[in-house]
């Protein structure tokens, strides 16, 4: 994968004819994985995909030029069906115009199968899922790094914000680096085999817009150059395999502090999760979900059964979900 990326090479000029070329028809169906961003003290650089939930697009050629939705499912009436609105179509849109070709039709599903306002990257998923299915319609064999751009227009619908942690690692999969935004650099980085993820994600409302409003716009040296050290120790120990120092450098002094606290319980959970045999533990995204890191499968089991359990006791319910780390991205179904 090439890891430097700019706006005015994203896209090529030119692309095979739908259902030729190598495509696959004229109709696809494409999955895409929920993702973890920030993922505790790299906040809006660093995120992760895994194994599931996640988001599916059914994408099949009309002969009417432009674009329409016919079914979302999953999301209980709440996302528009209106395709200048839809954060799939109008990424989709923006990705045909940069290569001449908005005379096509195409008609999008969207099944999600993945919980709205989670904190793993529901719009990210919707977004990338499209974004490959029109990609492999076209018959595109090309880097998919040449999408990303797109897909951050998406999250810059859904969220206010083109931030690019949900959306690299949707589209790469594995663990991703935003090193730059301006210009646009990313980095795939390595990660231990044995790493699995623990996610709850509880039955409580933390949108994305609010949860970005509540952080501090400056912070003070010390707590920056404590990030700074933090960040750094992540990323050696993913290259260096050190699920300990993994652990050790997942600490956050910047927005953590604000954002737990609307999460019920948070402090409680992760001292549950911690004393369980989780390395580290943290806010996936805004939030609510939270998620803890071990060093096997079964330990991130028993922490998702005792933190569902936790909530449980106080009124809340929630999902789980138990993953490695997903180095596929998205797949054709």
């Amino acid at each position: 994968m090439n890891n430097k990326i700019t706006e005015s090479t994203a896209a090529s000029k030119s692309a095979p004819p739908l259902g030729g070329g190598g495509g696959v028809g004229d109709s696809v169906q494409v999955f895409a994985p929920a993702t973890v961003a920030n993922v505790v003290c790299g906040f809006d650089v660093l995120g992760f995909a895994v194994n599931e939930p996640g988001d599916e697009v059914i994408m099949r050629v009309t002969d009417k030029p432009g674009i329409t939705i016919s079914k979302i499912t999953g999301d209980d009436g709440r996302l528009p069906l209106n395709p200048e609105k839809n954060t799939v179509s109008v990424s989709v849109k923006h990705y045909l115009q940069s290569i001449g070709r908005a005379d096509i039709g195409l008609d999008i599903e969207l099944h999600k199968k993945m919980p709205i306002g989670s904190g793993l990257g529901s719009s990210s998923a919707s977004t990338v899922a499209g974004l490959f299915a029109i990609k492999t319609l076209l018959g595109d064999d090309s880097d998919p790094i040449k999408l990303l751009p797109f897909a951050i227009k998406g999250e810059e619908m859904a969220c206010g914000h083109g931030h690019a942690d949900n959306v690299a690692p949707a589209l790469f999969g594995g663990f991703v680096l935003i090193r730059s935004y301006e210009p646009l650099d990313v980095v795939r980085l390595p990660h231990p085999k044995g790493l699995y993820c623990a996610i709850v994600f509880p039955d409580v409302d933390v949108p994305t817009r609010e949860a970005r409003q509540i952080i501090r716009n400056k912070i003070y040296m010390k707590d920056a150059v404590t990030q700074w050290g933090n960040i750094a120790g992540l990323v050696s120990g993913l290259f260096m395999g050190d699920i300990d120092l993994i652990g050790r450098s997942m600490h956050d002094v910047l927005v953590e502090p604000v954002r737990s606290m609307l999460i019920p319980d948070f402090y409680k959970m992760r001292e549950i999760a911690m004393q369980t045999g989780a390395v580290s533990f943290g806010i996936s995204g805004s939030g609510p979900s939270v998620f803890a890191f071990t060093k096997d499968e079964e330990t991130a089991r028993q922490i998702t059964q005792k933190l569902q359990k936790h909530l449980t006791g106080i009124k809340i319910g929630s999902q789980a979900y138990v993953s490695p780390i997903n180095d596929a991205g998205p797949r054709v179904l």
